[in-house]
């Protein structure tokens, strides 16, 4: 899989694709264990079969089409400097939806990106630590572009790009703008 107009200098320049996978968030941790991976990996699924939530939820990623990808930086810096990460990327995200296909998306706190109260993307942000030393920042996305099948205990409560909007979202467009704008946010806090 190719990112359109990527500009980053190590975000996203190793990408990983699977047709299928347990999770992406898993492989990203299985290859720090086997120390097979990049700095800068991304690794993108077209179907999640086990997808991580946070609080240990599912997130489903059985249609193609949708994004799911996690990504991989080795930073080497002080936790503090990561406060509020999380809601940073899910402003990257909402603010890239905005820009790109004119549509207005919301922040559900912490993590959620949702329209009319229904959730359409999630954002689960794990680290490695070494004291108060953040090692490895694993960051998983999950936004539902064109999925239509919701499974009947969450079509009240989620929805798609595609059911809310009719817009095809070109992943490799949402990505490559992700990682452009999330590695001038890693660089902002945390120097390099």
């Amino acid at each position: 899989m190719q990112l359109k107009n990527l500009k980053t200098n190590f975000l996203g320049r190793d990408i990983i694709y699977y047709k299928e996978i347990d999770s992406t968030q898993n492989e990203i941790w299985r290859k720090i264990k086997n120390r097979t991976i990049k700095n800068g990996t991304l690794i993108i699924s077209d179907i999640q079969t086990n997808g991580k939530g946070t609080h240990g939820r599912t997130w489903y990623t059985d249609e193609n089409n949708n994004i799911a990808f996690s990504l991989f930086a080795e930073i080497n810096c002080n936790i503090r400097l990561l406060n509020g990460i999380t809601i940073e990327i899910a402003k990257i995200i909402v603010n890239i939806f905005n820009t790109i296909y004119g549509i207005k998306l919301d922040i559900k706190k912490p993590n959620d990106i949702v329209v009319k109260e229904k959730k359409l993307g999630g954002i689960l942000t794990e680290t490695l630590l070494e004291g108060e030393t953040v090692k490895y920042l694993i960051v998983g996305i999950g936004i539902n572009t064109h999925k239509e099948k919701f499974t009947e205990d969450i079509k009240n409560s989620a929805t798609s790009i595609k059911k809310e909007f009719n817009i095809d979202v070109d992943r490799s467009v949402f990505i490559a703008e992700f990682c452009n704008k999330f590695e001038k946010e890693l660089t902002k806090r945390i120097g390099n």
